[in-house]
């Protein structure tokens, strides 16, 4: 895509809250295209705004016993929104009343190794493999009686996403992936990359001793920190902020998940077969028919690919949208207005 229709496609801002309904979007087959000006949202937010989600609750869903915030009517269109590493649900505390506003059903699970999620049973493999997370997201819907929803994320969370879109695309009705296609496997994870490309993958080798995974459990809040920092450099959260999220890492599962999905994705270590066929679909990089915005921050420090290397990824409705100010890694939380608008404008193309 040229940088003229990148321009003209961030220009595109959904509306939000009671003015939703203004927006209008003319779908293709490969892109999601304004046709008219679509009216500003009544409702602005300002990053941080929010420190706290009205709902917790808890509840059995495959082999977890899942930790999740909700927000929203109860019968409104469902929208799942799925945090990265090291983060947690709060990354979403200010997008969650933006979709409850207009109207959506929002539901913010801790993912499996953070805050209350638990594994049900004590004989169960502490397994980080994505098959097995985006297993989890499905089970969850099954759980709380949702057929059909919107996924967004970003990091582990985007990953997941992708995945749920590519398995299971009749539960998906449109998607927002932060960094575009991430979905890999253990033949990719193989690859060489360029040495500076190697260099951003620092804590996925550091993870692969012994000495990392002793060092991420003893200073997992330090740790966590420095990602913070180096993955959104312009982003100056505080201290506050940052211990409502480092809380979640406390969770007792935590570091063994953390530390299997890097050595997994390095093939040092094994899955589970059960998740066998889901990787070998997966490992085919397939295609995502689902309706689909991908998002990137101007500023993102953590590695990624470019937006032009996964465009091909998507088949269905698809539009792009750099975020310009600074904006990290932590989308949703750095700017949370342009995600939730991203979540609004495909979720009412689709």
């Amino acid at each position: 895509m040229s940088d003229n229709i990148n321009r003209e496609r961030r220009r595109f801002f959904g509306s939000a809250a009671m003015t939703l309904a203004a927006a209008q979007l003319s779908l293709s087959a490969t892109a999601l295209a304004e046709t008219a000006k679509p009216a500003k949202s009544a409702v602005t937010i300002k990053p941080g705004a929010n420190t706290a989600f009205a709902s917790l609750k808890q509840i059995d869903a495959g082999l977890l016993n899942v930790g999740y915030a909700e927000a929203g009517p109860a019968d409104g269109p469902p929208v799942i929104l799925l945090h990265g590493w090291p983060y947690d649900i709060y990354s979403f505390v200010d997008v969650a009343p933006l979709l409850a506003a207009a109207g959506h059903r929002v539901i913010i699970p801790y993912l499996r190794g953070y805050g209350s999620t638990r594994l049900l049973s004590d004989a169960t493999m502490r397994n980080g493999q994505p098959a097995a997370i985006a297993t989890d997201v499905i089970e969850l819907m099954d759980a709380l009686k949702i057929e059909k929803a919107t996924l967004a994320g970003f990091d582990w969370g985007a990953r997941t996403a992708n995945i749920v879109a590519a398995l299971w695309p009749e539960r998906v009705k449109a998607m927002v992936s932060v960094s575009g296609y991430l979905i890999g496997s253990q033949q990719a994870g193989k690859m060489p990359l360029p040495p500076k490309a190697e260099l951003q993958w620092w804590y996925q080798f550091y993870f692969a001793t012994e000495r990392g995974r002793e060092g991420y459990d003893k200073y997992r809040r330090d740790f966590s920190r420095l990602i913070w920092q180096l993955a959104s450099p312009q982003w100056h959260f505080d201290d506050a902020t940052f211990e409502r999220s480092a809380a979640a890492f406390d969770n007792p599962d935590h570091v063994a998940i953390v530390i299997h999905n890097y050595r997994w994705r390095l093939g040092l270590a094994e899955g589970e077969a059960k998740y066998d066929a889901y990787e070998a679909r997966l490992a085919q990089a397939p295609v995502i028919i689902v309706p689909t915005i991908t998002m990137e921050g101007d500023a993102n420090g953590a590695p990624h690919p470019q937006p032009s290397a996964y465009a091909a990824k998507f088949s269905g409705r698809y539009a792009h949208r750099t975020i310009k100010g600074g904006i990290g890694h932590n989308l949703p939380q750095e700017a949370p207005k342009a995600f939730a608008d991203a979540i609004l404008d495909v979720a009412t193309a689709s």
